[in-house]
């Protein structure tokens, strides 16, 4: 959803509106991707960034099973 927001599809100020407004208590809403914007980022609860510091792939060494499938 985020890249909609980055592309200018949706409007982050109506969307985070409409959840204010309709969002029922309790219910839990995923919202994924990059760059969210700084509205959303308000709105939201929890907000994780993940980025790759090492992986082994970078080494050579192939995915195993049991770790990455």
């Amino acid at each position: 959803m985020t890249y909609a927001f980055h592309h200018n599809w949706l409007d982050v100020q109506q969307v985070v509106a409409w959840l204010k407004e309709n969002k029922p208590a309790g219910m839990h809403v995923i919202i994924t991707g990059r760059g969210a914007p700084p509205e959303l980022v308000e709105y939201a609860d929890l907000v994780t960034e993940m980025q790759e510091v090492k992986h082994p792939f970078q080494r050579g060494i192939r995915a195993q099973p049991g770790i990455e499938f």
